[in-house]
């Protein structure tokens, strides 16, 4: 140690606030390190009496001591020096002292053993053990003379048991080992006697056996079996016939057969039980009487062996005293003093006394203060040896306590103190040590501690000396003292720092030292990083069967990294992490996941983040969500009747999602056995369901509850309940009257079903009569759900209803419905036939309906047919392409779509019903106007020259009409605004012109040029087309490149050939797939039994008033709209196909129209015709 840390500590008292611990004197009690030499110390040893058991194959004998040096054992056998003969350890290891002894010869062992422990400072001994070896108990083999007693005279059988290892239970039994019955007469005594107080000739037996039982050994043995033989009491006078006759025992005074004497003297310990017992004799049978003289008998006091035994448990001194026990009958009484007396072994007064540890020079004082009755004698030896007082000396003895004044080194030693009295002994080995010495500082030098940053700490400072040493405390080595509110010197030397912080890491020195000299120590402390859960796990919801996740990342003090570990919990136990694959539990990257969740694993889950200095830990509830449990207890109650019961149930667990509904099944045996049905819902807040029953079943119900997870399994069947038969609750439903002959009416309904039948025998009563006329019902009783009514006239209404029976009667009144007879063709057609040619692809059609009896049947509308018979264009062609609609419902006109332009139509009109169709109208011929033409289908501006440009075309593919000639507009481009600045027209008369040569020009400028195909209804669309001009420069290039570039003028014109003969090509092939199939128009109505004429078919038209058409504009080349009729070539077919739709008067032409042109629409009153040349 420094100079300067040696001055520090000499100044510490009252210069500074310094940490001291000084250790007091241990007088109170030894605490010496091993390190130190020392007295031996007896830790255990074996406390008497052992008793060895038969059936134990060893007996161990225990003494374990320890000291510096290591003590060495010897043992002493009745006060005599003794060699056990089977040693635990090598006795040069001086670490046992305990020895075992075999079963065989174990008798010669019984003794009382001490053991001794001794070094060369001194020695301890061990209190007396005894060692016990029972002999097998057994009764003496003994002829036993029968006994003779006269009728009413006492009797004793004497057990004598023999002696054995306690607890002992005597019985008496006979023969065939049923108990000898006792009672106030007859009883057994605590030694074992069997007492009778007067004889009776019933007691006279042969088979009186005493069994004696020893538990712990596992034995029962049996003496000698005896026989008791009663001598009954003849009459003086006997008579022949009365030989059997016997007398009552004369009376006689109580007496005591046990115990014998007037008076007995009981001695027992404080704590046992008090056992007093009087057993009577005399006739009749004497009572027995308790009392304790001078004083009431205590609370604790029990009665048994009907009175004859006192019992007081735990006795103590208020205990002691005389009682009395009083035998009475009707002749006189006796009675029996106990004198009884309460002692007590030796015990220590407050505590055994405390070895020491002192300097030399003190006084010792050695005080073994105990009590007993009797007084205990205490004796005193040193190291095992007898001690007694020699005065004048500087060691006495004075009765309980040993003085020794002004202790030298070679007092110390092992002083026993043993006190003895009657009752048993006490010994206390008491260590005496005198010794000065330096501090010897145990713990180690450098010893490295950690802490995590606001837990505690302690440095330890483990010191040994002799007198007691002053420690302090010092931080990183100067002379700066420890101090603060948050350290604490503990009372064995070691330093407390509480809430450790940052700055508390370093060095600390522990100083020790007193009169003997000093020692120091440094500990290096370093304040670690708490553990802490940044991100806990949550509480989850679950579902069944699915896969569970909980997340938990920690963060911690990377210097214990490899410490670390995260452990998962379920309701506090670990869950094992198994790395086999079929493992539930997988740990991946601080999550935890439970795979194939069930409701075993709903709990509360622990995440616990441990190093090895802390740990953290946060919890998260899983809460598993399952399907709710099957109900439980279905019980059955009837309402009103059989057939109207109530069911009940109790709800089994909702499993954390509440129940939503609850499903009511049943299963019938008669029509589908092992089919379940169900029957009714009912909420999930309820637990009863009333159920409305067939009759004529055997029911079985079950139950199974709904939850957001899903249904859960059903509950156990009810047992069959059987429901009465009953007339039908329902007749049949969906009736149906169909027609499919003339002179026939087809009934059929829907049947009721096998479980409706309500009991055997079910029919159906088909009734029927003519609608609107006073008949009868005709009724038929059928079993099948169908009935045919023959030879009825042609389309007739009819009433109809049917009602169900059974073998219980009727079913309830039946409901009346109306049908028709079957129907037939149509026998008229429409007259009146007028068309209206509202624009060129569009007719109106007018007719006069044909009277309803005519119909023959429900009215499914009117046909149209049209055949276009020629092109006017070129009349000498026949066409014959027919097309048709139908048109459903009661109507008077129809708009027929998709004629083509300037042509010519023969058109018919009938109706039809579900039979087929009626004949045809007389026909009408009409045409269709001119349309304007097709786009012209290429435009080409070539030969372009300073103020000309020629420009060539080709003849529109469709004219609809007579080609009148072309429109041609031009208009002068302002090439950077793209705006027009001069526009011309120019008609263009004869259709067969396809070039033309414009003049007059702006030189080298652009030009946009329009051309329309015109009839005389108008001009079609125009093609666009741009060219430019060319400058007097260019017209000089272009006049010396014309020889040897004109071949690219004439390749231009070819392109320009072969193009439209391609677009000519494809339009025609168009054309040729476009139209409207006749065959299949005419296929349409061919099987009018299989059509089904519902008012939502196809092209239907509707009898709302006439709507005009819709036509469509075309917008001119000068920017104002072009008019023009709108024109399609496309079929009803397409537009069919196409999901359009008729306007409520049946046609579709206004969306037709828009479909085709896009524009604006205008409504005309009527057709029109455009002119060429118009705009």
């Amino acid at each position: 140690m420094t100079q300067k840390t040696w001055r520090v500590m000499k100044l510490a008292g009252s210069l500074q606030l310094v940490l001291l611990l000084a250790l007091a004197s241990r007088a109170a009690g030894l605490n010496i390190p091993l390190e130190v030499e020392q007295l031996p110390t007896i830790t255990t040893y074996t406390s008497g009496p052992i008793i060895a058991l038969p059936f134990d194959n060893t007996v161990t004998v225990r003494c374990e001591a320890i000291g510096n040096p290591p003590p060495e054992y010897r043992w002493t056998k009745d006060g005599k020096n003794f060699m056990p003969p089977y040693i635990t350890t090598n006795k040069t290891d001086h670490t046992s002292g305990t020895f075992v002894l075999r079963k065989q010869h174990i008798v010669q062992f019984q003794g009382k053993y001490r053991c001794y422990a001794s070094n060369k400072l001194g020695t301890a001994m061990t209190e007396e053990i005894e060692l016990i070896v029972p002999n097998v108990p057994k009764f003496p083999k003994e002829a036993i003379d029968p006994i003779v007693v006269k009728e009413g005279d006492p009797l004793v059988l004497e057990c004598n048991p023999p002696e054995g290892v306690a607890p002992r239970q005597i019985y008496w039994m006979s023969f065939n080992l049923q108990h000898i019955e006792q009672d106030d007469r007859v009883s057994m005594g605590s030694d074992g006697n069997l007492y009778f107080s007067n004889a009776l000739q019933k007691d006279s037996r042969q088979d009186y056996c005493c069994h004696a039982a020893f538990s712990r050994i596992r034995t029962i043995v049996q003496k000698t079996a005896m026989t008791v033989v009663v001598k009954s009491l003849k009459p003086d006078n006997e008579f022949p016939d009365s030989s059997n006759a016997t007398e009552a025992p004369p009376v006689r005074k109580p007496g005591l057969l046990l115990p014998s004497g007037v008076q007995t003297e009981k001695v027992l310990l404080k704590g046992e039980d008090l056992q007093l017992e009087c057993i009577p004799e005399g006739f009749p049978t004497p009572t027995i009487k308790w009392m304790k003289m001078g004083d009431a008998l205590p609370s604790r006091a029990k009665l048994s062996k009907f009175k004859k035994l006192l019992t007081i448990t735990g006795v103590e001194e208020k205990d002691q005293g005389k009682y009395m026990c009083i035998a009475s009958n009707s002749v006189g009484e006796a009675a029996h003093y106990f004198d009884v007396i309460v002692e007590d072994p030796p015990k220590w007064l407050t505590e055994p006394p405390k070895s020491q540890l002192t300097v030399t020079g003190s006084d010792v004082y050695i005080k073994c203060s105990v009590r007993g009755n009797p007084v205990p004698d205490i004796t005193w030896r040193r190291n095992g040896e007898l001690f007694r007082d020699e005065p004048g000396n500087y060691t006495r003895v004075l009765d309980d306590t040993v003085v020794i004044h002004n202790a030298r080194a070679e007092d110390s030693a092992v002083y026993q103190c043993e006190a003895t009295n009657s009752h048993g002994s006490l010994l206390v080995n008491v260590n005496i040590m005198v010794l000065n010495m330096a501090p010897l500082i145990l713990t180690r030098n450098y010893q490295e501690y950690a802490v995590i940053l606001g837990r505690d700490i302690i440095m330890n400072c483990r010191v040994f000396s002799s007198p007691p040493p002053i420690i302090s405390w010092f931080k990183d080595g100067d002379a700066i003292t420890v101090k603060g509110e948050r350290f604490f010197a503990l009372q064995n030397g070691s330093l407390q720092i509480i809430g450790a912080e940052e700055n508390d890491s370093g060095r600390y020195m522990c100083v020790a030292f007193n009169t003997e000299g000093n020692s120091n120590i440094t500990a290096v402390l370093d304040v670690k990083d708490r553990t802490q859960i940044v991100d806990p796990p949550q509480n989850v919801q679950i579902i069944s069967g699915t896969t569970a996740q909980l997340m938990c990342q920690a963060e911690y003090d990377r210097s214990l990294q490899s410490t670390f570990e995260l452990v998962w919990r379920k309701d506090g136990e670990e869950i094992p992490l198994s790395p086999e694959e079929n493992s539930r539990y997988v740990v991946n990257n601080r999550m935890l996941q439970i795979m194939n969740v069930n409701l075993s694993d709903q709990g509360m889950y622990t995440c616990i983040a441990r190093t090895g200095l802390d740990e953290e830990h946060a919890t998260a509830l899983l809460t598993v969500l399952d399907v709710p449990d099957a109900p439980m207890n279905l019980v059955i109650s009837e309402i009103k009747s059989p057939r109207n019961i109530f069911l009940s149930w109790v709800p089994g667990s909702d499993h954390h999602s509440s129940i939503t509904e609850f499903i009511v099944e049943y299963e019938e045996s008669q029509w589908e056995p092992g089919r379940w049905r169900e029957l009714v819902k009912v909420p999930g807040n309820l637990a009863t369901a009333q159920l409305a029953l067939h009759g004529h079943l055997n029911y079985q119900f079950r139950v199974y509850a709904v939850n957001s997870v899903g249904p859960g399994p059903p509950s156990e069947p009810t047992e069959t309940y059987k429901t009465p038969p009953a007339a039908p609750d329902r007749n049949p439903q969906n009736i149906k009257i169909h027609g499919h002959l003339p002179h026939q009416m087809d009934i059929s309904w829907e049947p009721l079903l096998p479980i409706e039948h309500n009991g055997p025998g079910l029919e159906y009563k088909v009734s029927y009569r003519k609608l609107g006329v006073d008949d009868g019902w005709q009724e038929h009783l059928v079993n099948r759900p169908s009935f045919v009514v023959t030879n009825t006239p042609t389309f007739v209404p009819y009433e109809i209803k049917i009602q169900s029976r059974n073998s219980d009667g009727w079913g309830p009144d039946p409901k009346v419905v109306t049908g028709y007879s079957g129907e037939d063709v149509p026998t008229t057609a429409p007259r009146d036939i007028a068309v209206e040619v509202i624009n060129i692809t569009v007719l109106r059609v007018s007719w006069t309906p044909v009277p309803p009896a005519t119909v023959r049947g429900h009215l499914g509308g009117y046909n149209v047919h049209w055949l276009r018979m020629r092109n006017l264009k070129n009349p000498n062609k026949i066409l014959n392409e027919r097309q048709s609609l139908s048109f459903h419902g009661k109507r008077s006109h129809a708009f027929v779509p998709g004629l083509e332009p300037f042509s010519e139509y023969k058109l018919t009109v009938n109706v039809f019903n579900k039979k087929g169709n009626g004949p045809n109208s007389d026909p009408v011929i009409f045409s269709t106007p001119e349309g304007v033409p097709e786009q012209v289908p290429i435009l080409t501006a070539s030969n372009a020259q300073k103020d000309s440009i020629l420009l060539v075309w080709g003849p529109p593919l469709e004219t609809h009409g007579t080609l009148i000639g072309y429109l041609l507009q031009y208009h002068l481009i302002n090439e950077t605004t793209l705006e027009m600045v001069d526009s011309q027209v120019k008609n263009i008369t004869g259709a067969d012109t396809t070039q033309w040569q414009l003049q007059g020009l702006k030189e080298g400028s652009l030009y946009r040029f329009h051309i329309s195909a015109c009839t005389r209804a108008g001009c079609g669309p125009p093609l666009a087309q741009e060219s430019n001009t060319i400058t007097p420069e260019r017209v000089v290039g272009l006049q010396n490149d014309f020889a040897t570039q004109g071949w690219v003028i004439g390749t231009m014109c070819a392109v320009a050939l072969l193009t439209l003969v391609a677009l000519i090509a494809c339009f025609v092939q168009k054309n040729k797939g476009g139209k409207y199939a006749v065959k299949e128009k005419e296929d349409l109505h061919t099987d009018m039994e299989s059509q089904g004429m519902n008012d939502d078919t196809f092209c239907e038209y509707s009898d709302s008033e006439e709507k005009p058409l819709k036509g469509g504009s075309l917008g001119s080349l000068t920017g104002d709209d072009m008019v023009g009729d709108s024109t399609s070539r496309d079929s009803l077919v397409d537009y069919a196909e196409g999901g359009r739709e008729f306007d409520e008067d049946g046609s579709f032409i206004g969306e037709y129209s828009g479909h085709m042109h896009r524009g604006s629409v205008s409504e005309p009153n009527g057709p029109s015709s455009v002119k060429p040349g118009s705009s």
